[in-house]
């Protein structure tokens, strides 16, 4: 079986479409077409729907592409160990991350290279995504960790960390308890940053995949940080992890979508031919293990949250 042809199949999965699979593999979108579509032949399924509203897997592809997952990830596995075996990766773990990551987060990083079989330095760059995701297709970082918002299927991935979001509205008295319907926040004019740190990106994606429309604020704050801020002024509304919020807020609420609580997620994400590749397997699995045992994260006023199901999770690879 082509492995070329699984690994666009998974792309397009990812990516939910053929136009951006091609783009991230550097290939043309014709030749990505054909490799999925030999692919298909071979299994004798049809994997993809298309339609105006973009691509979908067929009721087959919801079936094979999890175990095409699994199956790419155990290749990757045995690549990344026979690198280990006959050539030792010398050297630091260059690890890039988005501004939105939390110190938490960054000394979870450092105990889980310092935890590796063999351990390694780790030596932080902090940047905007489009700047993070150059360096490591450049050859300038081994993997980032960054807010889980834009598919990059040609590298791998796996899920840290979640938290919830949280909506600050001055518009709401202050004071104000219980959840606010994603629907509902809908009414509120919102702040935005620069699309640079993934906040954005996750908020826009989030009012587009509901079918609601995001009004927003005319004007832009610098940094979530100044979000934070400009909203306890009455500016307008913001949306945030809960983690980035002030804890004295007193319009801040969490935010739900049909009463089940939403989420962001951040990633890591790293080279399938690096080749640090096992020790940066092991360093990710290292990662997840020690973020899930931050616990879930304060609430505005300082206590923990009721709910023991509301907290980080530490995702599967993929």
């Amino acid at each position: 079986m082509n492995i070329e042809g699984l690994r666009y199949a998974q792309a397009v999965s990812r990516t939910k479409s053929f136009s951006a699979a091609a783009r991230d593999y550097g290939v043309t979108q014709p030749a990505l077409s054909n490799g999925v579509a030999r692919l298909e032949e071979e299994l004798g399924v049809k994997l993809f729907d298309r339609s105006p509203r973009g691509v979908k897997p067929t009721a087959h592809g919801a079936r094979l592409l999890p175990v095409i997952d699994r199956a790419l990830e155990a290749l990757d596995s045995v690549t990344a160990e026979a690198q280990r075996l006959t050539g030792p990766a010398e050297g630091s773990i260059r690890m890039g991350v988005s501004p939105l990551i939390g110190p938490d987060l960054v000394a979870c990083s450092f105990t889980a290279a310092r935890g590796l079989s063999h351990p390694r330095d780790l030596v932080l760059r902090e940047a905007d995504l489009d700047l993070l995701r150059t360096a490591l297709k450049d050859g300038e970082l081994d993997v980032l960790l960054v807010p889980e918002v834009e598919p990059m299927p040609a590298y791998r991935h796996r899920t840290i960390f979640t938290e919830p979001v949280v909506v600050i509205d001055p518009a709401v008295a202050p004071g104000t308890e219980g959840t606010v319907e994603l629907n509902d926040a809908a009414g509120a004019d919102f702040i935005l940053v620069p699309d640079s740190c993934g906040l954005t990106t996750f908020t826009t994606q989030l009012f587009r995949d509901n079918g609601l429309p995001l009004r927003t604020y005319p004007g832009e704050a610098a940094s979530y940080r100044v979000l934070d801020e400009w909203a306890r002024l009455g500016v307008g509304a913001a949306l945030l992890p809960r983690s980035k919020v002030t804890p004295d807020h007193a319009s801040c609420r969490p935010l739900v979508r049909g009463g089940t609580p939403v989420e962001i997620s951040y990633e890591a994400v790293w080279g399938r031919d690096n080749p640090l590749g096992a020790d940066l397997e092991q360093f990710v699995g290292f990662l997840a293990d020690s973020a899930g045992c931050l616990g879930a994260v304060p609430e505005p006023d300082g206590e923990a949250p009721s709910d023991p199901a509301v907290g980080p999770s530490p995702g599967v690879p993929r």
